[in-house]
């Protein structure tokens, strides 16, 4: 029986992928590189960090990386706080609310960083549904390595096959079944370039899940 749904953030319950995606490219801009869509693409589930890390390699940046890394958070942060338009992803907060009200243990596993998962967690006042939140800044490798869910799983005290993760990424799907976590993949309009075949389920909203399906979910 399913007891901890550990949800992604970025894209699962808030969208601020076009957020980051005016903050990259401003960044992009400063520092004269063309990233293409693909790259661009490939970058879904990885932790800022790693993400500079493999920029600085491909470009021979002369800048350190949390350097880099703090440039873009100061961008994110700045573009975020004056997005009014910004709003949880249709459907997920009462699938939130559902899971809470049922008993189920919620975790976080993002690859944001801390800084931002507290913003987006202030603002949409997530706290008191969630027993712990787990940022990809922590590990040395992002998604698809399965250390953020692995830890997510510790910390809720529950078996990785009582686990389930919602994620919409490939990367995100690879780091939980790598993790031995039954997947769900959501799959919406937000989603570019995603693949979701390895997922154990999709979904394209958050009305084709409850409580009962979830709790019911057999992850062998």
């Amino acid at each position: 029986m399913i007891q901890t749904v550990i949800f992604d953030m970025d894209g699962v319950i808030v969208d601020t992928e076009p957020v980051h995606h005016y903050a990259y490219n401003q960044q992009f801009k400063q520092l004269g590189i063309d990233i293409s869509p693909e790259m661009y693409a490939s970058f879904t589930g990885n932790s800022t960090k790693n993400i500079f890390e493999r920029l600085k390699a491909e470009f021979n940046l002369e800048q350190e990386v949390e350097t880099l890394v703090q440039t873009k958070r100061n961008l994110f942060n700045d573009a975020f706080d004056n997005k009014e338009d910004l709003y949880l992803l249709d459907g997920v907060e009462d699938l939130i609310k559902d899971l809470h009200h049922n008993g189920m243990q919620l975790v976080l596993a993002s690859s944001s960083a801390t800084v931002t998962i507290n913003r987006i967690f202030n603002r949409f006042n997530l706290d008191q549904y969630f027993t712990h939140k787990v940022s990809g800044e922590d590990f040395p490798k992002s998604k698809p390595h399965p250390a953020i869910f692995q830890h997510a799983a510790f910390l809720a005290q529950t078996p990785v096959e009582n686990c389930i993760v919602i994620e919409d990424s490939t990367n995100g799907v690879l780091a939980a079944k790598a993790a031995g976590i039954y997947c769900v993949g959501y799959d919406s309009f937000h989603s570019k370039m995603q693949d979701y075949s390895k997922a154990d389920k999709v979904i394209t909203h958050f009305n084709e899940l409850s409580f009962e399906q979830i709790r019911n979910i057999k992850n062998q």
